[in-house]
């Protein structure tokens, strides 16, 4: 499915891979409608884009997790545009600290977040989508295939989404409707400068090598090729594929191998 003249929706879209997927989506001749709670700099990412490419875009101040934002940024676009053919939800929120010291706050948070927004902001744009038999692409993690220590609200949340688009796919297999999981390696975006800490306040620093991560610019090609060749799932590194492989055939050599990769990272949860 070619993206020109699509009308493509994108949640959290104000940094990242969503800003990333706005630009490459305007590079293609989408219409796009972005979602994020910064609503000043999605002001100024879709005025940027429609003074640089012949597309229309739409700035909404969406909160994830609240289901009546989810339902007034699908009504914005079905107003503007008139339909929905893709609906990227993107917006997301990862964490680090061990269960045992987390606050649980922290946890449903991220469920609210990488789960709930999901759901919420499908369910509203399904009954478009199903109209004009576009796509329903969820930016999941390698985090839903395999628990990571020190992530528990982060991969229980990613399992989530995984389990909910599998569920959604299967439900819509006769309807033409084009469901993907988009599984990014690590990225070099804001997600783990942002991830929370074991009390809920921003780590404000990453833990890991991010010269050695992939860009989100290189993410949002990737998503945007998942959707014009309707891709089921989408790995995108082999450290990734290889993960999902081995977990599935050989879960207790997994489990050493995660733990082993988790004591190398800055500042360790685990030794």
């Amino acid at each position: 499915m070619s993206l020109k003249d699509k009308i493509v929706v994108v949640t959290g879209a104000s940094s990242g891979i969503g800003k990333a997927l706005a630009e490459e989506l305007a590079k293609r001749g989408a219409n796009i409608i972005l979602g994020a709670r910064q609503y000043v700099t999605l002001c100024e990412i879709t005025a940027d884009l429609e003074a640089r490419y012949p597309i229309r875009a739409l700035a909404v101040q969406t909160d994830v997790t609240k289901e009546e934002d989810c339902e007034m940024l699908i009504k914005q676009a079905i107003l503007t545009f008139g339909k929905i053919d893709v609906l990227i939800n993107n917006a997301g929120l990862s964490m680090r600290a061990l269960f045992k010291d987390l606050d649980l706050s922290v946890l449903k948070h991220l469920m609210d977040v990488n789960f709930w927004g999901t759901v919420y902001c499908t369910k509203y744009a399904l009954p478009e989508i199903l109209k004009t038999e576009g796509s329903i692409v969820g930016v999941s993690s390698i985090a839903g295939y395999r628990g990571l220590p020190g992530r528990t609200g982060y991969s229980s949340s990613k399992f989530a989404m995984n389990g909910f688009m599998e569920c959604l796919r299967t439900e819509l297999l006769k309807t033409n409707v084009h469901v993907m999981v988009a599984c990014p390696g690590f990225t070099t975006s804001n997600i783990r400068v942002a991830a929370l800490a074991k009390d809920g306040v921003a780590h404000g620093e990453t833990s890991m090598e991010e010269g050695k991560m992939m860009s989100a610019e290189e993410v949002a090609v990737r998503i945007c090729n998942g959707i014009d060749q309707r891709k089921r799932t989408l790995i995108m590194t082999r450290q990734g594929k290889l993960a999902v492989w081995i977990n599935k055939l050989f879960p207790a050599f997994a489990d050493k191998k995660v733990f082993e990769v988790f004591t190398k990272e800055k500042n360790p949860l685990i030794k």
